[in-house]
């Protein structure tokens, strides 16, 4: 059989599911609409500073970590830079409706000991919760790197409780429990409707400690890309899909909006669901599934803000920084139909040789697709003056936020610049801007479920759309698709072997 395999979307799918298979022998392309390879990868440099637009913080890179171990297999460990975030603080979170400040360390004793100081009445609760967060998060044997065997995967009646019915059967404490549900924002959470294994394995995968790239995420996208081509294949920029071809059940062929055509015996669709619908020959997938696609609610999106900071002017902090507004905030962290910001997420960035005082700042906060809907028309780079107008207005309702935080956090701004959920949904070709996919419905999980293998016989799915999203769950999708090639827990029994 003809072992060529074309790849469309270069972001952390595309590579990753790229990378496996090309160490097997598979010839491989990757066709990528951006001028630079990576997707939530990808850096960009404004004022002589790079920016990460995705990946700032890495749970599995530990070692013996899942994205250690596949990155060991790949042969790219040694290349990466990371640093460890603090032990006694990975997280901290400063509550503005009574000035608390919550410092989260590592592990799973230090996480308990850390709410114990404030909730001391609660600690067999905090063990409880902790046991059951493990607990869930190994029933998930990929997650795991474990070979799933040739039987069905069996899973306790709390797999698929919403995750805040989850925490509240463990956490009788009403404060704590939205304390403990802090990392909500990084898995667009739902009351009554977020499975409590998405919960499990989000927190359990950062209590064991997180990480973070030195000098930004692009190099990891760039040691993923050489594995590609150091094995024959080829990882081209600039390529924008428009169409994919096909003859019967089979992709022919796919065209590029210059007019490029490109073919290979199998394809891999590593962008989102919708847009693969977009550029499918008509005839491709049913109307049921594409009206049933059209149907799934996406995660929410995020406002981003960008600063580069004058020289000297606020302390590198080496843990990421949560502030809410409140402690009911955090099952509704976009402030439907209320006051924004409810909440944010910064960071500092490190450097290869970070110093005392950090250079730049990322600050994250949650938000609808709605909020920007009235500009869906236009385009990055083409946008009337009051989408910036508004976007100036959204720039200092967070630095307000900061303020309370960081008294005269504006004065140690050199120059700030944004981002919406329209550029994520011009960046990534995701409709809505969804940060993290498909919404999971813990009620109808199988409305969103996505299989890797298409009707179309040699078109298959790879990235967050079907399975978990992010630095660890997009990698272990891509072992899921890689298999679809190399046979069912082929890559999982060589992980556990080397």
């Amino acid at each position: 059989m003809d072992k060529s395999v074309l790849i469309i979307g270069g972001g952390l799918g595309g590579l990753m599911t790229g990378a496996l298979l090309a160490k097997e022998g598979y010839r491989i392309t990757v066709l990528e609409k951006n001028a630079i390879i990576g997707g939530g990868l990808q850096n960009f440099c404004r004022d002589g500073v790079s920016f990460d637009t995705g990946m700032h913080m890495l749970g599995g890179f530990r070692k013996g970590g899942s994205l250690y171990r596949i990155c060991t297999h790949l042969g790219i460990m040694e290349k990466l830079h990371i640093r460890e975030v603090d032990a006694d603080c990975m997280d901290s979170l400063h509550y503005l409706s009574d000035g608390r400040e919550y410092r989260i360390a590592m592990g799973r004793e230090g996480f308990i000991e850390s709410l114990a100081q404030h909730f001391p009445n609660c600690r067999e609760q905090l063990e409880e919760y902790a046991d059951a967060l493990f607990r869930i998060a190994d029933q998930f044997s990929l997650f795991n790197l474990k070979p799933s065997g040739e039987g069905i995967q069996q899973h306790s009646p709390e797999f698929m409780l919403p995750a805040d019915e989850f925490i509240a059967k463990y956490i009788k404490d009403e404060r704590l429990r939205r304390v403990v549900a802090y990392t909500t924002p990084l898995y667009s959470g739902i009351a009554g409707e977020t499975p409590a294994y998405i919960h499990c394995l989000i927190n359990t995968l950062y209590i064991k400690g997180t990480s973070r790239f030195e000098g930004g995420s692009q190099h990891f996208a760039e040691a993923l890309a050489e594995v590609i081509r150091e094995n024959g294949g080829r990882v081209l920029s600039n390529r924008t899909v428009s169409r994919i071809k096909l003859s019967e059940r089979y992709v022919e062929s796919v065209v590029t909006s210059n007019g490029e055509s490109y073919s290979a015996e199998n394809y891999i669709c590593a962008t989102d669901i919708s847009h693969l619908l977009e550029i499918i020959d008509s005839g491709g997938f049913s109307k049921a599934f594409r009206e049933r696609i059209a149907s799934i609610p996406r995660s929410y999106s995020v406002f981003t803000l960008y600063i580069t900071l004058k020289e000297n002017s606020f302390p590198y902090i080496n843990h990421t920084g949560y502030i809410i507004d409140d402690y009911s905030s955090i099952w509704d962290v976009t402030g439907k139909g209320g006051r924004w910001p409810r909440g944010l997420m910064y960071m500092t960035p490190p450097e290869r040789l970070q110093g005392e005082y950090a250079e730049k700042i990322i600050i994250n906060c949650p938000m609808e697709y709605s909020e920007v809907e009235r500009w869906s028309g236009s385009r990055t780079g083409a946008r009337p003056e009051e989408y910036y107008e508004w976007k100036r207005g959204k720039e200092e309702a967070i630095l307000n936020i900061m303020e309370r935080r960081f008294p005269r956090f504006r004065e140690c701004i050199k120059r700030r610049y944004s981002a919406s959920p329209l550029t994520i949904r011009d960046f990534y070709n995701n409709r809505f801007g969804g940060m993290y996919g498909l919404r999971r419905d813990c009620k109808n999980m199988i409305n969103s479920q996505i299989p890797p293998a298409t009707k179309i016989k040699n078109l298959y799915l790879t990235g967050q759309n079907i399975g978990l999203h992010g630095i660890c769950g997009v990698p272990l999708s891509a072992i899921i698709t890689s298999e679809l090639f190399l046979g069912r827990d082929y890559l999982l029994e060589k992980m556990n072997k080397e």
